[in-house]
């Protein structure tokens, strides 16, 4: 099944899990949702990922973290740049989710980085998700 946009995708399902309350979810490899997945495992949204080498292609294992078992860390994932409408910001553009409670995560020419990691690269690129 094709999916026209792989990272909105990818943050469908791990919204839908935290709903569910699953421990863990599975979505298809991407360098760029690894780098998503990686940032989001430094800044403690999801407790750790995996890469499982299946037979038709690599499939990503999130495994979810939960506030005293019943509320997910993750209240919020918004994506933000869509395949039919791009979203670039400069350095001075990026903004600050839930004054500094969140994070936007940017696609930058120094790869993918948070938002205040490009702000301190001084860098901007293209806003894609913003995580609370």
């Amino acid at each position: 099944m094709t999916v026209t946009d792989p990272i909105a995708d990818m943050l469908t399902r791990i919204r839908n899990a935290l709903m569910a309350r699953h421990d863990q979810v599975l979505v298809p490899s991407s360098r760029m949702k690894l780098s998503i997945a990686r940032i989001l495992k430094e800044e403690g949204f999801i407790s750790d990922y995996e890469v499982l080498r299946g037979k038709p292609h690599r499939v990503i294992k999130i495994h979810l973290k939960y506030n005293d078992n019943t509320r997910p860390v993750i209240s919020g994932l918004e994506r933000v740049s869509k395949p039919g409408l791009r979203v670039y910001v400069q350095q001075n553009e990026i903004p600050r989710v839930y004054g500094g409670l969140g994070i936007a995560i940017v696609s930058t020419s120094r790869g993918v980085k948070t938002g205040q990691q490009a702000w301190r690269l001084g860098v901007g690129g293209e806003l894609l998700c913003n995580v609370w």
